[in-house]
This record gives structure tokens, sequence and C-alpha cells, in this order.
């Protein structure tokens, strides 16, 4: 597990997404809409809300499509942190804070903030800087059965070395993950041939 100094014993850095298949996890314009009418594990919605107790978001991502909504349907309450390099035009919204400082000062902050808790990052963006700084924990990622073709990609960084990661649901941290689906037109099979 990869450390800061001043983080607490307990809480993780998570970065947590639902992906399409292709590996996006939000539409052209940080749009959200083609998630309707996916379903989560049972009972996980209510684990994030539970273990979670900040915030990390990106300015683009609020802007565009957090905005003064709170995580998973309005249930959850607890800080939220927005980094941004321009904080003087940001809308003001109710119960955000909005940051300008180096990201690692920013998880810093969140874990401080979260309580014991976890700090979930919810921007594509940052959770690759952090990658690159050793600062995740884990990756969740819930893949919905859809090809968006576009959009906003869970880690898009060129020119820099892979990053290998470990499965922590399996025996063999290094098994690839098998996921099987079906196109379907309107609900239905399509027809073969």
């Amino acid at each position: 597990m990869n450390t800061i100094e001043t983080r607490p014993a307990t809480g993780k850095v998570l970065v947590f997404f639902t992906m399409s298949l292709d590996g996006f996890v939000a539409g052209p314009d940080h749009d959200m809409g083609w998630m309707t009418g996916f379903t989560a594990q049972p009972g996980l919605i209510d684990e994030y809300i539970e273990t979670t107790g900040a915030v990390l978001a990106g300015r683009d991502g609020f802007d565009s499509a957090i905005g003064d909504s709170r995580p998973w349907g309005g249930r959850w309450e607890g800080p939220i942190f927005v980094l941004t390099h321009h904080p003087e035009d940001a809308r003001p919204t109710p119960d955000i804070t909005f940051l300008s400082c180096p990201v690692r000062e920013a998880v810093r902050i969140g874990l401080e903030a979260a309580g014991g808790k976890n700090l979930g990052v919810f921007s594509p963006n940052i959770g690759a800087q952090l990658l690159e700084l050793g600062l995740i924990d884990e990756i969740d990622i819930h893949v919905a059965p859809i090809l968006l073709g576009d959009g906003i990609r869970l880690y898009h960084n060129p020119g820099k070395a892979p990053i290998r990661l470990h499965r922590l649901d399996g025996s063999d941290p290094t098994a690839a993950a098998r996921v099987r689906y079906r196109p379907a037109i309107d609900g239905r099979r399509i027809a073969d041939g």
C-alpha cells in the first residue's frame, strides 16, 4: 500500500466508477445519462455510503455533471472537495469546498476530513495524477454492459508507462477478469444471421 506521512491508518484513497465496457466513465461533456437502467450489486451502495468519509472531485466534472448533487442519489452526507486551478470563478455551492493546491495536498485535506474513513476520488484526471504519485490504494470498477464509443476515459495518460494492477477479488492477483455480454437491441437478443 502506498502512503504519505500524514495519512490516517484506516482511511484509504479509492477511485471508484461505473465504467462502460470500452473504458469510459462519462460520456462526452461528462454526460452521465447513459448510467440509467443499470443495477449495482446488492448492498454495494450502502457499503460505499458507510465507508466513505469525504469525496475529492475535479472541476470539469463538477461544472458539467456533479454540480450541487450529492453522491449515491443524495443518500451520502459528508465533505466534498473540488480541486480546481480557478476557485474564484466557481459557482458557490453549499457543502462544497473548492481547493486550489497540489493534488497531494488535496488528498491530505480529504483524508483528514474523512475522519478515518475512505476518501473517494470522483475524477479520472485526479485519479491518474494520484496513480503517478503512488497515492491510490484501490481502484473499484463496475463494468456496465454498454459501449459508449466516446467520452471521458477512466485512465488516459499517453506516453507514460503502463501501470500494472493486482486483483483483490480472487486467489490470483494477476488473473485477467472475464466478463461476457451479448449485444442487445431494445433489451432483446439480436437475431442470428
